[in-house]
């Protein structure tokens, strides 16, 4: 609560939530963190992990959250999507995807359960059939890059960007500022997404819109 309060306070442009081990762990999100925590903020605030059934989408939205994010229900149950989306509307509805590059390094594979398990799914002929099914935004994670801070994958966040015609928001590897340029000029991102660099104060929201700003992209300020 008070990371998302401090958040809402540096002008972030949204906050996302994922219980990464939700789904794993075979149990549901706790709502009534969702609940607090969307008292304290006055941004657009995402949630995912552990959501299988409408119910737990109508919970969650009901709760506070302005969009759901579904990643493993998603591959599991494709239907999920569209009831989402035909109850709340497309722009509710965020399909996460956990991409691993594959062996041959010329495309990348959806994995589920917090990215432990992988499914034989082609990434780029999942986003596209996400948004065919109702998704409105796309959340690309790089196994590969995730926690590495060594930068974003841009042929992956690029890929998907072109393959689709809703938001795409690039996910894993942030460590500086350049990383989060290059993923929205060179990756084709229309957001990126940071944790560690802002949660350990190693920069602001503040330089990162500054920093984005002089070089050209256009930024919430």
């Amino acid at each position: 609560m008070e990371q998302a309060k401090f958040y809402d306070q540096e002008q972030a442009d949204e906050l996302v939530f994922y219980d990464i081990t939700a789904s794993s762990d075979n149990r549901a999100i706790v709502v009534d963190m969702v609940r607090q925590v969307a008292e304290q903020v006055f941004i657009p605030f995402t949630v995912g992990g552990g959501i299988r059934t409408l119910e737990d989408i109508t919970e969650i939205i009901q709760g506070g959250a302005d969009k759901i994010s579904i990643n493993t229900a998603g591959v599991e149950h494709p239907e999920l999507i569209t009831q989402g989306a035909e109850s709340f509307g497309n722009q509710c509805i965020v399909l996460s995807i956990d991409a691993k590059r594959r062996e041959s390094g010329d495309a990348w594979e959806v994995y589920i359960h917090g990215g432990r398990t992988p499914t034989g799914i082609d990434v780029i002929e999942w986003v596209q059939q996400g948004e065919a099914l109702g998704a409105g935004e796309i959340v690309a994670n790089s196994i590969d890059s995730d926690g590495t801070k060594d930068g974003y994958d841009i042929a992956l966040t690029r890929a998907i960007s072109e393959a689709v015609n809703i938001p795409v928001v690039a996910s894993g590897g942030c460590g500086n500022l350049e990383h989060i340029h290059q993923v929205l000029t060179e990756g084709k991102a229309g957001a990126a997404l940071g944790a560690s660099i802002f949660h350990f104060r190693e920069y602001s929201i503040q330089e990162v819109k500054t920093y984005l700003a002089e070089r050209g992209v256009v930024v919430r300020t």
